[in-house]
């Protein structure tokens, strides 16, 4: 699945907004503070992916033995 057909089936989804907004009206300070936002959120879901596959691991682990 990519990432147009799982935005078509949420359009009120918060990132199908973010990626349909106009960059044109904004400074590019306001197009920096964007840029480290998401940057900034990018850092917290690799946090939680990484997380979850510990979590992921150490329970087939914990089965196994």
């Amino acid at each position: 699945m990519d990432l147009d057909d799982l935005l078509a089936k949420k359009p009120d989804d918060p990132l199908a907004q973010l990626l349909r907004q106009d960059l044109d009206p904004l400074s590019v300070e306001e197009l920096h503070a964007r840029q480290a936002a998401l940057e900034a959120e990018i850092d917290r879901i690799q946090g939680k992916l990484r997380s979850a596959v510990n979590v992921r691991a150490n329970a087939d682990a914990l089965f196994k033995s």
